[in-house]
């Protein structure tokens, strides 16, 4: 029967992984190496500032592992979304780590990159013509939203890729890149299922989280077969089971059983999970909705000003319990300490022990523990603004007065010194829409090198 191996590194490059784990999915020729780079749960700070969510070191000693092992193998290596957001200075960066991999090691192999980053003119252009869509709950973009985003990406599906596979290529490195892509687009231009390739993609881009005991970065190996796919993790220290599996199906979706992707609809109400030995599933009956309309998804970040942060706790059970009061009055007071400031700012605070992890959806919001952490928040138009805010706040609760309070030293504890944190540029997702494109694949533009004995060949 025909299959298909492909070895899943880690969730992401720079989350690292162990060496065995690798060396062990290698021992068993794996017919490709994939790995998601690049997400947006870190947030649009990323994408909206051009840094990568991984540090340089991290990310060449996971890529150094890898793409050796591709060289001596013989086979591709497809990193989707590098440098975490998937912008061109995010592609540049994790370009010129291959490059100098390359150079250390002496490596040859044909390499590509693919641009997912867009004009905004362009897009205006689209907007005009009602190419673009809301999605979901986000509003459509208008042209204010995407002239103010600092850069604007557009998430490619397998096409590209296989475009880029079908021009010779054997290394490459995708902008922002539908998580699945990378794992499914060899597949799928092998002739296999476009919707096992796709569920497989799905399982894999996570690595062993789908195992347990889970992990983001620990190896997991694919085996793609005419009518299924099965995984399997490359350390005994983990086993998939069907639980597992079927829980990471479900995982990061609005709708359990159907997924939208570039291209298509991922659709898995009929899917059946086997626990075929005691360390690997098998997966039968996914399903592939093709799209009559094609769209991609469009994510673009914008400045919103600069925040600054306070980090302090307590554990003075009539200031918890005076704490909702407190709060309130510290915006007011702190609003009145500012007054005839010539500038707006947003305060906010976060409360651990509370409702800090889930705000206002919160379903337990008494506080029943002895103490609780709290965040103090600023948001101002420049960084001076946000530390002046913080500063009046914190300052402030610090010694602000609350029925029945005996101290007359201060209500917080700090962990550090300084107790005020300038953490920076804030950024907002203002472009978070879908782009409808009969010819997807010209929105990205590979360009190509020829990598001999470490050195860039024309």
């Amino acid at each position: 029967m025909k299959m298909m191996k492909i070895l899943a590194p880690t969730g992401i490059v720079g989350y690292g992984f162990p060496e065995e784990s690798f060396h062990a999915g290698i021992a068993q020729k794996p017919d490709l190496i994939a790995c998601d780079a690049g997400s947006t749960d870190p947030g649009p700070f990323y994408l909206g500032s051009g840094k990568p969510f991984t540090t340089k070191s991290a990310v060449k000693r996971d890529m150094t592992l890898m793409l050796k092992a591709a060289c001596t193998l013989n086979i591709p290596l497809i990193i989707g979304s590098a440098g975490g957001s998937g912008g061109d200075v995010h592609l540049a960066r994790d370009t010129e780590i291959v490059l100098e991999i390359a150079k250390e090691h002496n490596l040859s192999f044909s390499f590509a990159t693919i641009s997912s980053e867009l004009d905004k003119d362009f897009l205006i252009g689209e907007l005009d013509k009602g190419n673009m869509h809301a999605l979901g709950a986000a509003p459509l973009a208008n042209e204010n939203d995407i002239r103010s985003c600092t850069r604007i990406v557009a998430q490619m599906g397998v096409d590209p890729i296989i475009s880029a596979l079908d021009h010779g290529a054997q290394v490459i490195l995708c902008g922002r890149c539908y998580d699945p892509a990378p794992f499914a687009a060899p597949a799928i231009r092998q002739g296999f299922s476009e919707a096992l390739a796709t569920h497989l993609g799905k399982i894999l881009e996570c690595a062993c989280i789908a195992a347990t005991p889970g992990s983001g970065s620990d190896c997991m190996m694919g085996y793609l077969y005419e009518d299924s796919f099965a995984v399997e993790p490359c350390t005994p220290k983990r086993k998939c089971t069907t639980l597992s599996v079927a829980a990471h199906t479900l995982y990061e979706k609005s709708n359990p059983y159907i997924l939208p992707g570039p291209g298509g609809t991922l659709d898995l109400r009929d899917c059946t999970f086997i626990q075929e030995t005691d360390r690997r599933v098998r997966v039968y009956k996914s399903a592939f909705i093709i799209q009559e309309k094609k769209n991609v998804k469009l994510e673009g970040a914008k400045p919103v000003g600069y925040r600054t942060i306070s980090i302090c706790g307590n554990r003075d059970a009539l200031f918890i319990k005076e704490l909702d009061n407190t709060l309130e009055g510290l915006k007011e007071r702190t609003a009145v300490n500012l007054k005839g400031s010539d500038f707006d700012y947003h305060l906010d605070f976060i409360v651990y022990g509370r409702n800090g992890v889930m705000g206002s959806l919160e379903p337990n919001p008494v506080v029943t523990s002895h103490e609780v952490g709290l965040v103090i928040d600023a948001v101002s138009d420049t960084q001076e603004h946000a530390d002046t805010v913080c500063s009046v706040a914190r300052s402030t609760l610090l010694h602000y007065g609350y029925p029945g309070r005996m101290a007359t030293a201060g209500n917080l504890a700090f962990p550090y010194s300084p107790s005020d944190i300038s953490v920076g540029p804030v950024y907002n997702f203002a472009v978070y829409c879908l782009l409808e494109n009969e010819d997807p694949e010209t929105l990205f533009p590979c360009r190509f090198f020829c990598i001999e004995n470490g050195e860039v060949r024309s």
